[in-house]
């Protein structure tokens, strides 16, 4: 019974795509197809994929590209695949390889024999496949890797903030613990409104600040004389803030409204020391809110011929071919004191030059050795 396996070179804007039986013994016959990264084009791709009965699909993983394709595949190919009368434990299943292991020669790049190699690499269990979450989990990781994005681009600013100030020579960072508090916020806020009063400013500290009033009048000094493009980049730097600490405020609603139904493992998992809403979040968005055991590994009885082949090819490939670490030859010269010698060309020279051409290995040939010596 034929059993037919689809590999996919995915690219931006167009996708090669072989399909192949590999209950075969002999060499894998391949019928090729291009199709293109549009949504009509991925949907006849599925619709393809279909009418030749494709049972599994594997893809690499190329930055940000594969992830439509997948959307795809899931939506109108994996479902028609394990609905249908007869499927069997692996149909409609997508991989996604890691481009690293299915890397070829060095040479020209071909699309195809790419694909056909992804096909190749994943009956002969070479690959190393991806964990795809499904469609929910994936929204769940989105929104909060957009937050811990935005989360870095606010400490960005807060440290080019305080830069600013530095040159500015408003040394307020020293006295106070944090430079986004309530009342570095007020005197920040006044001094890029236009305020030259460095006691006004200093009042505006909350009273249980640990810095005195005189400190703390010391440390704003140079806002007397500051100049105006100074007190403007600080109002940019603090609208930028503002602008960021709300949409870290949206995200954090809109992760709460999707886990409603998962509030539970959020508050177990909140209560753990160390960790808390934030941290049990985003573990739930990467590893899901169900633990659920990982399937065991495949054991393929079909493709036999081609595992041989491959173990055979790695086999001498190890034997014959010169491991990546071998230097080729290193050549340098010595100078060896002569000794006292009767003749007189040789008591006119002081010394000798020795040349010793030396070839490096690797640990698993031996040690550095000496080829020759002239």
């Amino acid at each position: 019974m034929p059993y037919r396996i689809a590999g996919i070179d995915v690219h931006k804007k167009k996708l090669a795509v072989v399909v192949a039986d590999v209950e075969v013994e002999e060499e894998y016959q391949f019928e090729r197809r291009w199709y293109g990264s549009n949504p009509e084009q991925m949907q006849m791709l599925a619709e393809w994929l279909s009418a030749q009965q494709v049972e599994e699909t594997v893809m690499e993983s190329t930055a940000q590209y594969w992830k439509p394709v997948w959307g795809a595949l899931e939506r109108y190919w994996q479902p028609a695949r394990q609905n249908r009368e007869g499927a069997g434990r692996m149909s409609g299943t997508l991989h996604l390889a890691q481009a690293l292991s299915n890397r070829g020669r060095r040479g020209r790049k071909k699309d195809f024999r790419d694909a056909e190699r992804l096909v190749k690499r994943l009956v002969s269990q070479e690959l190393v496949l991806s964990f795809v979450p499904d469609g929910e989990q994936r929204l769940w990781r989105t929104l909060t890797r957009t937050k811990y994005q935005r989360t870095r681009d606010k400490v960005r600013l807060h440290n080019q903030l305080e830069a600013l100030l530095e040159e500015a020579h408003i040394k307020l960072s020293s006295l106070v613990s944090d430079l986004l508090g309530v009342s570095a916020r007020r005197m920040l806020h006044a001094l890029a409104e236009g305020e030259t009063d460095p006691a006004a400013l200093a009042a505006l500290a909350d009273q249980h600040l640990r810095a005195t009033s005189a400190e703390l009048r010391d440390a704003l000094g140079a806002c007397t004389e500051l100049n105006p493009v100074y007190r403007r980049l600080v109002r940019l730097a603090l609208d930028d803030l503002q602008l960021i600490e709300q949409q870290i405020s949206q995200l954090d609603q809109e992760m709460a409204s999707l886990l409603r139904q998962h509030q539970d493992a959020v508050q177990r998992l909140a209560e753990v020391p160390g960790l808390g809403v934030d941290s049990a979040q985003q573990i739930i968005a990467e590893v899901g809110a169900k633990a659920r055991p990982s399937l065991p590994p495949r054991i393929w009885s079909h493709g036999s011929e081609h595992a041989r082949e491959t173990k055979r090819a790695q086999a001498s490939t190890a034997t014959n071919a010169r491991p990546r670490a071998t230097v080729r030859c290193a050549a340098f010269s010595i100078k060896l004191p002569m000794l006292p010698s009767k003749t007189k060309a040789a008591s006119s020279r002081s010394s000798i030059a020795v040349s010793c051409r030396v070839s490096a290995t690797t640990k698993r040939s031996g040690p550095l050795r000496i080829a020759s010596v002239t």
